[in-house]
């Protein structure tokens, strides 16, 4: 499914920074920013909070694009279009923290196989289609709430979230403007 962007959005001479996510709903939004309200209340990491409109997990970052190669939206979109992959459901049942990038974050303890057979179906399509990916040592899912932290924690367990997971997205956004997530792209699974 495509959607978004057209040529001349895309040749605006503005920073372009694009990710295929997981993307929550409204409902779940409102039930992820009442648990880290909660936590950040609870541990005082400092810091700002994500905006619940920002709320997502990454699944492969493409990069910072100024201006925005031509074909590299439609070259993105073919690479989702060829993925197959089923729904699947996760928990979000863990806070943590990651120290180089001085963020608090919500993850799974066990995150579903689907989940990461999703990530390397969409990294190979990318991969496929020539679409360049900044790659990442390993995968580790997860869903920021906090920035700039001054305390990390370990993981611990929070009262968990379900999240029906059925499509993955590719977002637009300008990290020099702090505007909200532009969605480009939705793709279902199952």
């Amino acid at each position: 499914m495509q959607m978004g962007l057209g040529f001349d959005d895309a040749q605006d001479g503005r920073m372009h920074r694009l990710f295929f996510a997981l993307w929550p709903d409204d409902a779940l939004r409102a039930r992820i920013a009442e648990t880290a309200a909660s936590v950040v209340a609870d541990h005082a990491p400092g810091g700002r909070p994500l905006k619940p409109a920002r709320y997502h997990v990454t699944m492969q970052f493409l990069g910072d694009f100024r201006p925005l190669p031509p074909s590299l939206l439609d070259d993105a979109r073919a690479a989702a279009d060829a993925v197959r992959s089923p729904a699947f459901d996760l928990s979000l049942d863990q806070v943590g923290s990651f120290r180089g990038a001085n963020v608090w974050w919500l993850g799974s303890q066990q995150a579903p196989d689907a989940l990461r057979a999703l990530y390397d179906a969409l990294g190979r399509s990318l991969l496929q289609h020539r679409v360049p990916v900044k790659a990442s040592t390993s995968f580790a899912p997860h869903l920021t709430v906090q920035r700039d932290v001054r305390r990390h924690i370990a993981p611990i367990p929070v009262p968990p979230l379900a999240w029906a997971v059925r499509e993955f997205v590719l977002i637009d956004s300008d990290p020099g403007r702090g505007a909200p997530y532009e969605v480009v792209g939705r793709w279902p699974l199952g």
